[in-house]
């Protein structure tokens, strides 16, 4: 005789709901992480599908409960990834059901971070028609608690940077040696082009890929807007990476560089002003790989409420 599902289940032995052998004490969190989850976001207008990886807890507050129910929150994320478009007000009402899934438990709180890379495809700074994708990294903290919902949006947006200090010696190199080749009489301007194509390279100035790393708050009415974001920091720090180039662009980008020194408290100050005017708090941390030395520079501008 084959037994229905639910006479199966009620049959298995479940240890959970036997006595408690173990510290009866509180939890912060229990959950689960690296849960894999498609996911689907409208940008620009255009929809595409991501590749996500979910952290997701809820609170343990009664030390006489032995755990929770990690397939109750499994099988709402799931029903959550499937309801997409991903937005702040399904974010806030997967987690409140994820708090009601736990009243068994004591539970009061749930939180949830996806973490992913979003497609974009930039297209070169001078060719007409080249174009190539880059992928930003963003994380969304979400979390729901008596005292309200709170959701937090991350991007990584990739820029290079070229240091002053190095750019001025190379430039003091370059003005000697010049001025040794040609003295302090007149100068014919063709042989001084000659020169300059063959020894201003002589002393280069050290650049280096480098990240800006932003955090703002939203609520649960606000959009996501993630490319409105990435569009403010990029062009605050005027070299974003490039995808495909020809000599034109590679060029292009040189001169990019060379008009926008800037060290890592260029960097933080840079983004830190162009986002003042739109979100009332942010966190930038911008991280230099240093080619000089063997560790990275970094700097931090502004503060969540509640961080120190």
């Amino acid at each position: 005789m084959t037994m229905k599902r639910d006479s199966l289940s009620t049959s298995l032995p479940d240890v959970a709901a036997g006595p408690h052998l173990g510290h009866p004490l509180p939890l912060e969190w229990v959950g689960m992480q690296g849960i894999a989850l498609p996911l689907w976001l409208e940008e620009g207008g255009q929809a595409q599908q991501v590749h996500a990886w979910a952290d997701v807890q809820v609170d343990l507050p009664d030390p006489q409960v032995k755990g929770i129910h990690m397939s109750r929150l499994y099988l709402l994320l799931d029903a959550f990834a499937a309801a997409q478009p991903l937005d702040a007000g399904a974010l806030a009402a997967v987690l409140r059901r994820m708090v009601d899934s736990h009243a068994d438990c004591g539970s009061t709180q749930a939180r949830l971070a996806l973490a992913f890379p979003v497609l974009r495809r930039q297209p070169a700074l001078l060719t007409a028609g080249l174009s190539g994708w880059k992928s930003y990294p963003v994380r969304l903290q979400a979390s729901v608690s008596p005292q309200g919902f709170a959701l937090s949006l991350t991007v990584e947006v990739g820029y290079s940077s070229t240091c002053p200090c190095s750019a001025a010696l190379a430039r003091q190199l370059l003005a000697d040696a010049f001025a040794a080749q040609f003295g302090g009489g007149a100068i014919d301007g063709a042989a001084a082009g000659a020169w300059l194509r063959e020894h201003a390279s002589l002393a280069t100035p050290h650049s280096q890929r480098s990240t800006a790393t932003v955090t703002v708050p939203l609520t649960q009415q606000a959009e996501l807007d993630l490319f409105p974001l990435i569009d403010l920091v990029e062009a605050a720090l005027a070299t974003p990476l490039q995808t495909a180039v020809k000599r034109a662009d590679e060029q292009a980008f040189a001169r990019l560089n060379g008009a926008n020194l800037m060290y890592v408290e260029d960097a933080a100050r840079r983004v830190q002003a162009a986002l003042a005017p739109h979100y009332a708090q942010a966190r930038v941390t911008v991280r230099h790989m240093e080619s000089l030395h063997p560790h990275d520079a970094m700097a931090q501008a502004g503060k969540l409420a509640g961080e120190y």
